[in-house]
């Protein structure tokens, strides 16, 4: 540490020194009273005091200088995955390894500061020689060291590895990123052994009850060439497929499909299977089981009327488009037999009829609560119509009919039409609507507004209401092969019809979700080594969200144990983190009780099995060695690594470095100055007092 004053402040010194003297030549230069030695002693302790208290008028300022000293950090990541545990070079002794690796962090630890990582599927302090970890991050090792020691003199990392990354980022491009030689031990055996594994399994998590999807298996092999081996397909136990391979090559790479119909409803279970060769480095990697949701997710919607209809056909069209909607299509023939409650929605196109034809149906409609989209046209009983439903009414109804057009209504939000497809509807030619007087209730939704020739009103076309808590949907008009027509003519790419009838019977089948406890994980399917997320909300009776009451959760797995969970609270409602869990299917229930009430809530979620690390049983060493090359570092095998201090020490780039650290503090604020002007000022005055001078 240095202090000194500058050049300024020297010059400001001198001239309070001098201005001290004269005050104090001033006030003694007289004096014969005092003694010659007291005289000159008071004489200095005035020019010290009036040159300090002047002195510090002109805040002089000190520069203090720190120098710290910072070692270079060594960084030593060693892999803790299963393909480093599994596969090892021929003459690798697991213990003499550990044993040198930790002499390796000794012998650095003498000259420089040294720390351990260990990474897997995650990074963590220390070293882990359990090669537990489910995959392979590195890039996770080098985004932690960027994050901890960025703005640390890092003087070189040391990556124990077998080269094998099975998740986050080529650690290649990570090297680039970090200023410090990379040097590594090349762990594993590159060497290809012989084997046969199933390196992938492409398929959907959600498929639909009674759809054939495809599974796409990749079969690898290796030094194999001439052998037979088969795929084995099971379902929850029971082998639905099989398929015999043959083996050509020594790196062989085989994509095979395979159909499977999904004819059950719920979390299936599927094991895909290869048959093992004789001498297989590890049959691990023979075997993947997945996990695949099948769920009825069809909603069924019945389009009823009393006669043939051109917009019935558009309808159902449209409706058909969409794999996850199921219509039919119910005449006067057998309208009355058909049973409403079995559809998620109803159209009612023109009815109620003016022949009354649909008068028993419309009585097991009514003690149904299911939502509904009446269209109306010339067909339509409008006195019936109008007894049915309490959002609409049409008085003044002659039977007769007039042409309207579409007009967007502004401010509709329920779903998406872009600015396009409403020139389009505002284009098509005219609805035909009963010639009546509208009253609608005020909290309808339009979509569309009515347009008479040019004129513009505010008579809604197309609009949605809620009745009785469901619901509802009004199109006051028929003719919507008209709008077709008017489509084809226009030659759209993709037609903004079906697109509104899509949209519309999805937003008026989707359900509402009234439950007042409701308990979800975050997601339906983890991997082994994720953390499972559970949330839960709880509501009063005002269906406000509350969480005063504890809320219990049971989970279940396949073998039938119990694991017991208690969320804990957050500020509107509850979550808990219930860890990993092991591959397979867990359904789960939560319990709560409110107000005197018992609720419950159920689910079920499923966990993957990870096998990244057996997909690759051959090191890739080449990888290493560019690492090190790229990064001016160098490559050591596993009995060799103690050489790497020495090839730390003779790199001349990693050395210790001096921080300069510069502070400027004023005079002024030390406050033992005003204490020691105190006191030169108090004895001046008291030896002056004594000797009998004012």
């Amino acid at each position: 540490m240095t202090g000194f004053f500058t050049g300024a402040s020297i010059l400001s010194f001198l001239g309070c020194l001098a201005l001290g003297a004269l005050y104090a030549w001033l006030l003694y230069r007289g004096n014969k009273n005092l003694d010659k030695k007291l005289q000159y002693g008071l004489t200095t302790l005035r020019i010290v005091v009036v040159t300090t208290i002047a002195w510090l008028i002109f805040a002089p300022l000190i520069k203090t200088l720190n120098y710290t000293l910072d070692k270079p950090v060594i960084i030593i990541g060693q892999d803790n995955s299963l393909s480093v545990g599994q596969v090892k070079a021929t003459g690798f002794d697991q213990k003499l390894y550990e044993q040198n690796l930790k002499m390796l962090q000794d012998k650095l630890s003498d000259k420089y500061e040294v720390k351990t990582l260990h990474f897997g599927d995650q990074v963590a302090d220390g070293f882990d020689f359990k090669n537990q970890g489910k995959l392979t991050d590195a890039s996770a090792f080098f985004q932690k060291v960027r994050d901890e020691y960025t703005n640390r003199n890092v003087g070189a990392i040391i990556l124990a590895t077998d080269g094998i990354f099975n998740h986050g980022g080529n650690p290649l491009y990570s090297v680039n990123q970090i200023n410090a030689p990379v040097y590594t031990i090349a762990l594993g055996d590159s060497i290809p052994k012989r084997d046969v594994l199933i390196s992938n399994v492409n398929y959907n998590n959600i498929v639909y009850l009674d759809d054939d999807f495809t599974i796409e298996v990749q079969v690898q092999a290796f030094q194999s060439d001439g052998e037979n081996t088969s795929l084995t397909v099971s379902q929850n136990g029971a082998k639905i497929e099989q398929q015999s391979i043959s083996i050509s090559g020594n790196s062989f790479v085989k994509t095979v499909p395979v159909k499977i119909h999904a004819g059950k409803i719920g979390v299936q279970k599927y094991t895909i299977q290869l048959g093992t060769l004789k001498n297989e480095i590890t049959t691990r990697n023979n075997v993947q089981t997945f996990y695949v949701e099948v769920i009825d997710g069809r909603q069924k919607v019945l389009l009823a009327a009393v006669a043939p209809h051109p917009d019935l056909g558009v309808l159902k069209e449209a409706i058909s488009l969409n794999k996850h909607y199921e219509a039919k299509l119910a005449l006067a023939d057998d309208l009355n037999s058909t049973d409403p409650s079995k559809f998620d929605l109803i159209v009612l196109y023109q009815l109620p009829d003016v022949q009354n034809i649909s008068s028993v149906f419309l009585k097991k409609l009514a003690g149904l609560k299911k939502p509904i989209w009446y269209i109306l046209g010339a067909q339509s009983n409008i006195n019936a119509f109008n007894q049915i439903q309490n959002q609409v009414n049409l008085s003044s109804a002659n039977g007769s009919v007039q042409e309207v057009y579409a007009d967007f209504a502004n401010g509709f939000t329920s779903f998406n039409l872009t600015e396009e497809d409403k020139k389009q509807f505002s284009a098509f030619d005219p609805l035909l609507s009963p010639f009546a007087r509208l009253t609608v209730n005020a909290g309808a939704t339009p979509v569309f507004n009515q347009r008479i020739g040019k004129v513009s009103t505010q008579q809604p076309l197309l609009f949605f209401a809620n009745e009785n808590g469901l619901k509802a949907g009004y199109l006051m008009g028929e003719g919507l092969w008209r709008w077709k027509l008017s489509e084809a003519e226009n030659e759209s790419n993709q037609s903004v019809l079906n697109d509104l009838i899509s949209k519309t019977v999805q937003y008026l089948s989707v359900k509402d979700d009234k439950r007042r406890f409701k308990v979800f994980t975050s997601k339906s399917a983890y991997d082994e080594n994720e953390s499972i997320q559970f949330n839960a909300t709880l509501y009063n009776d005002s269906y406000q969200p509350v969480n005063e009451v504890e809320v219990k959760l049971q989970v279940k797995n396949e073998a039938g144990k119990v694991f017991n969970y208690i969320f804990s609270k957050t500020e509107n409602g509850y979550q808990l983190d219930a860890g990993t869990m092991p591959a397979g299917n867990y359904s789960y229930m939560a319990n709560a009780e409110l107000g005197g009430k018992k609720f419950t809530a159920s689910g079920s979620f499923y966990v993957n099995t990870l096998i990244a690390e057996y997909q690759q049983t051959t090191a890739n060493h080449q990888l290493l060695n560019t690492i090190s090359k790229q990064s001016n570092g160098r490559l050591f095998m596993p009995e060799n690594l103690l050489k790497i201090a020495d090839e730390i020490g003779k790199n001349e780039n990693i050395k210790t470095i001096s921080y300069e650290d510069r502070k400027y503090d004023e005079l002024i604020n030390m406050k033992w100055l005003f204490g020691l002007v105190l006191i030169l000022f108090g004895t001046e005055w008291f030896l002056r007092k004594r000797n009998g001078e004012l």
